[in-house]
C-alpha cells in the first residue's frame, strides 16, 4: 500500500492512469460480451498502471544513484518509458480487437 500511496503522491502519470482505470474497467465490464472479453478489456487496462509502477521504481533507483548523466541510466529510463508505451499499445490493440471485430 505504501508503494501505491507513493505513486499517487509523486507520479502524475500514475494518477492519470488510475483515473483512466476508474472509467475503463467498468466500461470494459459493460462492453464485453462474455467473461473472456470482459477479462481481456479489464486486464489490459490494469496492465498500464502496473507497468507505470515498475517504470517509476526504475526511475527512482536511477535518480537515487546520482544526478550525473550516464548512458546506462538514460537507457534504463528510456526502456522503462518504452514499456509503458507498449502497455498502452496492448490496451489499444485489445480494445480494438474485442470491440471492432466479429
Amino acid at each position: 500500500m505504501q508503494g501505491l500511496h507513493a505513486a499517487w503522491k509523486n507520479e502524475p502519470a500514475f494518477r492519470q492512469e488510475a483515473v483512466g482505470c476508474l472509467i475503463l474497467i467498468p466500461l470494459g465490464a459493460w462492453l464485453g460480451d462474455n467473461g473472456t472479453e470482459r477479462a481481456l478489456l479489464m486486464f489490459s487496462v490494469l496492465l498500464v498502471p502496473l507497468v507505470e509502477l515498475l517504470n517509476s521504481a526504475i526511475e527512482s533507483v536511477v535518480d537515487r544513484n546520482g544526478a550525473e548523466h550516464h548512458p546506462l541510466s538514460g537507457r534504463a529510463k528510456d526502456m522503462g518509458s518504452a514499456s509503458v508505451l507498449l502497455a498502452l499499445l496492448i490496451l489499444l490493440l485489445v480494445w480494438a480487437n474485442v470491440l471492432f471485430t466479429d
